[in-house]
């Protein structure tokens, strides 16, 4: 595939000294060009462009070139005539041999008012009955076509056959059209109206099945009263009792990062619900817990709930549940106040120091001490014979 370059266009520029703002006149015939480009934009001073013996199949990027007066397109492989009212000085026009079979796109030529010259010798429209007259009658303006010259009297008897044929040419249409409106027929304006109220009964229908079913109520009390378990959000949870056997811990593990306004706690002596985003956590207890001392509180780290219930048993007991800021409160009642002191002789009897009792206090100090046992020699045994050779014992 050849394209249309800009080194191409200025070798074709010789003449012109290779400048293409001021080129008039451009050959680029038998350069296999499959496509019309740039040249609306680096040649807008074109008069004259030949591109006969091509492969363009499109009339394209021409509508600027004001003042084109001549193009040649003879054997390319066109099909529709198209693109060409932007030429306001176009001339005459060569499309030779090309493959045009629409005669109808001939009519985009009539804004081209300076159009003087046609060519269609060699495309299957110039075959067509009447080819002549209908492009005479089509375009006034022109004054040769296919090389011959249009006198008065052709223009007026195209016109006249024109009108003839156009006749002839609508007729069948006409007589299609009153034969459909004559022609009997079961549709009416009450068999649509019928019609549109089955259909809209039909989709009313058809919503209904595909409707969603609502879902069932959920039980949170069985028929015998017992609470019922249920978890509809879905989260991990963990109960169990305090070492002490005094408390049912519930640990849930509530999303991190979800607001605690979304979270709602009811608990009663049974049962412990726990409404988390408007889903229910409904778990019942393994005992009767005191729901006036129960606790809920929710970690800062991971977002976990916990609800610590004391058991219905020791209600009685002294057993008081300490808050968080109970506890911050005992913690900082037991931290030692400081207070100043201030040294003053005499007060204090332990700060004095007698100097003349240092001797008696260290004799007693040394009685109190424990007293060393002196070992005692081991006795001899009755058989006992002293050697003389053997040496005594160090």
């Amino acid at each position: 595939m050849v394209f249309i370059t800009e080194s191409l266009i200025r070798k074709r520029a010789e003449h012109n000294e290779g400048e293409l703002t001021t080129l008039e006149e451009v050959s680029l015939h038998q350069q296999d060009i499959e496509k019309i480009e740039y040249l609306d934009k680096w040649c807008r001073e074109l008069r004259i462009l030949y591109l006969q013996s091509n492969l363009i199949s499109k009339i394209e990027n021409v509508s600027r070139l004001k003042k084109l007066e001549y193009i040649n397109l003879a054997l390319n492989n066109i099909e529709y005539i198209e693109n060409l009212s932007g030429c306001e000085s176009l001339n005459k026009l060569d499309l030779t041999l090309n493959f045009i079979g629409t005669l109808s796109c001939v009519e985009n030529l009539r804004d081209n008012m300076h159009l003087a010259d046609l060519y269609l010798t060699g495309n299957p429209c110039a075959d067509h009955e009447g080819y002549r007259d209908y492009v005479i009658a089509t375009l006034p303006q022109l004054q040769k076509l296919d090389g011959v010259e249009i006198t008065k009297t052709d223009r007026i008897l195209a016109l006249q056959k024109n009108q003839v044929n156009e006749y002839a040419r609508t007729k069948p249409e006409r007589d299609a059209d009153e034969n459909f409106w004559e022609r009997q027929s079961e549709y009416t304006p009450e068999s649509r109206i019928e019609s549109h109220e089955t259909m809209k009964k039909k989709r009313e229908h058809e919503s209904t099945e595909t409707k969603p079913e609502p879902k069932p109520v959920r039980q949170y009390i069985g028929d015998d009263g017992r609470p019922l378990n249920c978890n509809e959000p879905k989260v991990d949870f963990k109960m169990y009792e305090s070492d002490d056997d005094r408390y049912v811990i519930l640990d849930v593990s509530v999303f991190r990062h979800m607001d605690t306004s979304l979270v709602d706690v009811d608990v009663q002596p049974t049962y412990i619900r726990i409404t988390i985003k408007g889903k229910v956590l409904q778990l019942a207890l393994p005992e009767e817990v005191n729901t006036t001392l129960s606790v809920a509180e929710r970690s800062k780290t991971t977002g976990h709930l916990v609800i610590k219930m004391p058991k219905i048993h020791i209600k009685n007991s002294n057993i008081s549940i300490e808050t968080k800021s109970q506890k911050e409160n005992k913690t900082e009642d037991k931290k030692p106040t400081a207070t100043s002191t201030y040294l003053e002789l005499g007060k204090d009897p332990s700060s004095t120091v007698d100097y003349t009792q240092i001797v008696k206090q260290n004799k007693k100090n040394a009685e109190l001490k424990a007293k060393t046992i002196s070992p005692k020699e081991r006795e001899n045994s009755v058989d006992f014979v002293d050697d003389p050779d053997v040496p005594p014992l160090i």
